[in-house]
């Protein structure tokens, strides 16, 4: 594919815990990273390869200990806690394995809640669900809460959620991961007509290295260390 724009950059980016004690440990060693925007890369990496706290950072759900991260033109080490909060909101949507679903609501209300939290008007967050639903194939099940949905049914719910406020990245963790293979490989084919047909950019997180043979780049993380593949 031709190089588009640049969309995240990452730049030696280290993750410390426990900092300036004895048990003190560097989880991440220095990542560089590039993703330009309408890409589908996957990160494999083995269990306790350091994976989650990259996908943790480069979700703005966590943040680095040193080194440059910038998403979208913006320096992420400049934003205060709430201003992360709320760029992560409209800048990246989550797939979870195991759905992340709230039992209590219908479909429909769980994709609004993205919106909800970015203060969109209810007419419009009625209309977009709906839309979003409509686009996953779950339009027939917009009333029915997450029990009466079967995996494959709750990840595409999950799936439209994750598109509620155009984000700029979908970052997708083991969404395979609690399906069975087919409808694994159904969950693959909308990641791919949302990739190819919409232009999404897409991250995909995943210890499975044939599931990472369908992105388009590839990153293998070894003990804290990412490489291109």
């Amino acid at each position: 594919m031709s190089k588009m724009a640049k969309l995240m950059e990452m730049r030696g980016i280290k993750k410390s815990f426990n900092i300036g004690k004895e048990n003190e440990l560097e989880i991440l060693h220095g990542i560089d990273m590039d993703v330009y925007a309408g890409e589908f890369i996957s990160i494999v990496g083995q269990s306790g390869s350091g994976k989650s706290t990259l996908m943790n950072i480069i979700g703005l759900l966590d943040r680095q200990t040193s080194g440059d991260y910038d998403l979208n033109g913006v320096d992420i080490s400049t934003l205060k806690d709430e201003e992360l909060s709320s760029y992560r909101s409209k800048k990246i949507g989550f797939v979870f394995q195991n759905f992340n679903l709230i039992p209590r609501s219908n479909a429909e209300k769980n994709v609004e809640l993205p919106m909800l939290y970015a203060k969109v008007p209810k007419k419009e967050r009625v209309e977009r669900a709906r839309y979003l639903l409509d686009a996953v194939d779950m339009a027939d099940r917009m009333d029915h809460r997450p029990n009466e949905l079967s995996g494959g049914q709750k990840q595409r719910v999950a799936i439209a959620r994750a598109m509620a406020n155009n984000p700029d990245i979908i970052l997708a963790d083991e969404p395979t991961g609690a399906l069975d293979t087919k409808t694994g490989d159904q969950v693959m084919e909308l990641f791919h007509k949302l990739n190819e047909d919409e232009g999404r950019t897409i991250i995909m997180i995943t210890h499975n290295v044939e599931l990472a043979r369908e992105a388009s780049r590839i990153y293998e993380m070894t003990d804290g260390m990412l490489k291109e593949v």
